[in-house]
């Protein structure tokens, strides 16, 4: 058995794109047209591992998307959280849980899938303003 992607439903392409690729630092591997059944496919992956995909799927016909905790998240390592969560602030994207502890954060894309940030090997020593920043919203 072989691992091959996580499929995660998109309801904007440019508002996905510009969050996973511009904000996040993803690639997009390959793209998919479908015009008989009204449907776009985009591959992206974490430069570090491009075996690992997200398969973002954009049906043509508006649906709304309501998410479930039985999901959980998506995560992907970084070489220094706090460097990566002040870029992703630049980007105008809420830190929903901050990386009080130097480890971990939480972000949400624009559809509300929850996306945990690690700090790649040990924790980076506690630093302001993520110490004392409160959680926002739900993650």
């Amino acid at each position: 058995m072989k691992y091959l992607h996580t499929m995660v439903r998109i309801s904007n392409i440019e508002a996905s794109l510009d969050f996973y690729v511009k904000a996040l630092g993803m690639v997009e591997q390959r793209r998919y047209e479908n015009e008989k059944g009204r449907f776009t496919l985009i591959f992206l992956a974490c430069p570090e591992s491009p075996e690992a995909p997200i398969e973002l799927t954009y049906n043509w016909d508006p649906e709304i998307y309501t998410g479930g905790r039985n999901f959980g998240h998506l995560a992907m390592g970084v070489d220094n959280i706090y460097q990566f969560c002040e870029r992703l602030q630049q980007h105008g994207i809420t830190i929903n849980r901050p990386p009080r502890d130097g480890r971990m954060a939480f972000i949400k894309s624009p559809d509300g899938i929850s996306i945990e940030l690690l700090q790649k090997g040990e924790a980076l020593p506690l630093g302001e303003p993520w110490t004392s920043m409160p959680n926002v919203g739900s993650w």
